[in-house]
C-alpha cells in the first residue's frame, strides 16, 4: 500500500466516497465552498491555494475584481471550508524593480521548513512566475521572478531534493498559450534557476485526447514512498473552446523530471453546473491539495469555470489505482 510521507492532518476537510460511486475523485456535497462574491469587490474567486496553518488553515486566493483586475489576497479558515478573505490584495515587500504589479493570478502555496512560499503568475513584461515568502500570512517578502517571460503554473516541491529547491512550470507565450509542456527546474537559493528538464507533454491523437492541447502542474506535489504524486490540469480544444480537466502522474523521488506512471483517463472533469457555467465555461483547475499521512486522504481545492472555488476528495490509493488500471 502506497503511503504519504508527511504530517498527520486528522481534522482536514473530508467526506467519505458516496456509496456506489466508481470515479477516483468525488466532490464536496456543498460545493462551491467559495462563491464569486466572497469579498465586497470580487467578481470571482478561483484558482487559489491553501495550507495548514496554526490551528486551522491559511491561503492565497485569486480574486478578480468587479473591474476585472487580477490580484491575489490572503485568507484564513478554521475548518478549510468556511473562509474569510482579506478585502485588499497582498502588498509585497521587496525590490521596487521586482514588486511592480501588472497583474497577479493563480497562486500556489508551499511550506518549506518554517516558511510558506507563494508562487503565482506575475505580470512582469508578460507572464512569468513570481515568488514570495511569509511566516504569518500578514507580511509577504517578494523574491526575484523565477524565470523570464513567458511562463505560468510555477509549483514548488515541499522540500529540497539532493540539496536543491525544485519547481515545476509550464513555459508559455504572451497569449492564451496554444501549447504547453511541463518542465522541472532547480535552484540552490530560490533566486537562480537552471538545469531545466522536460517532464512530460501533451498527448496527440485519441489515446488521451482530454490533454491533447496543453497541460500544467496543479497542486504542490505530494510525497509518497513510491514517488511524487502530481495532480495537474490538461486541456482539449473543442468546437466550443477549451475544456480543462484534472489528471495524475507519479514522478521519481530523486529525479522528479522522470515520470514513473501517468493515467490516460482524467480524474475529474467539468460536469456540475458551477463547473460548466461561469466566466470561462468548462473548467476544473487544481491549485492545492491537503493530505493526511495517517489515512492517505487528499482534499483537492480547484477553480470552477473561472468563477468559484470547489473542493473534492480522493485518497492516495485511488490515484495509484487509476494509474495502474488506465496507464498511459
Amino acid at each position: 500500500m502506497t503511503k504519504i510521507i508527511g504530517q498527520a492532518n486528522p481534522n482536514m476537510p473530508w467526506q467519505d466516497k458516496p456509496a456506489g460511486y466508481t470515479e477516483p475523485v468525488w466532490r464536496y456535497s456543498n460545493n462551491p465552498i467559495i462563491q464569486r462574491n466572497a469579498t465586497p469587490i470580487s467578481n470571482s474567486v478561483f484558482n487559489s491555494a491553501v495550507v495548514p496553518f496554526e490551528d486551522g488553515y491559511a491561503g492565497v486566493f485569486r480574486c478578480d475584481s468587479k473591474s476585472i483586475s487580477m490580484d491575489i489576497f490572503a485568507g484564513r479558515s478554521k475548518n478549510g471550508i468556511d473562509w474569510e478573505i482579506d478585502s485588499t490584495p497582498i502588498v509585497f515587500e521587496g525590490d521596487p524593480e521586482v514588486t511592480v504589479r501588472e497583474y497577479r493570478y493563480d497562486p500556489r502555496v508551499c511550506k518549506i521548513d518554517d516558511r510558506y512560499y507563494i508562487t503565482w503568475c506575475n505580470g512582469a513584461h508578460g507572464p512569468t512566475i513570481g515568488v514570495a515568502w511569509t511566516e504569518d500570512f500578514k507580511t509577504f517578502h517578494q523574491l526575484e521572478n523565477a524565470f523570464l517571460p513567458y511562463n505560468r503554473n510555477g509549483v514548488l516541491f515541499p522540500r529540497k531534493i539532493n540539496g536543491m529547491y525544485m519547481m515545476l512550470s509550464r513555459p508559455s507565450d504572451t497569449g492564451h498559450t496554444p501549447f504547453g509542456d511541463v518542465f522541472c527546474s532547480q535552484s540552490p537559493d530560490l533566486t537562480f534557476w537552471g538545469k531545466h528538464r522536460w517532464v512530460m507533454g501533451t498527448v496527440p491523437g485519441d489515446d488521451s485526447a482530454w490533454q491533447s492541447k496543453k497541460i500544467g502542474p496543479g497542486a504542490v506535489p505530494i510525497e509518497t514512498d513510491e514517488g511524487w504524486l502530481m495532480i495537474y490540469h490538461g486541456v482539449i480544444n473543442t468546437c466550443n473552446g477549451f475544456v480543462y480537466r484534472m489528471g495524475v502522474a507519479l514522478l521519481d523521488l530523486d529525479e522528479p523530471w522522470k515520470v514513473k506512471a501517468r493515467s490516460r483517463n482524467y480524474i475529474l472533469a467539468p460536469q456540475e453546473l458551477y463547473e460548466c457555467v461561469g466566466d470561462v465555461p468548462n473548467v476544473t483547475f487544481p491549485c492545492a491539495a491537503l493530505t493526511d499521512a495517517e489515512t492517505g486522504r487528499i482534499a483537492i481545492y480547484y477553480g470552477c469555470a473561472d468563477t468559484v472555488t470547489g473542493l473534492a476528495f480522493t485518497t492516495v490509493e485511488e490515484l495509484m489505482r487509476v494509474m495502474r488500471e488506465f496507464p498511459l
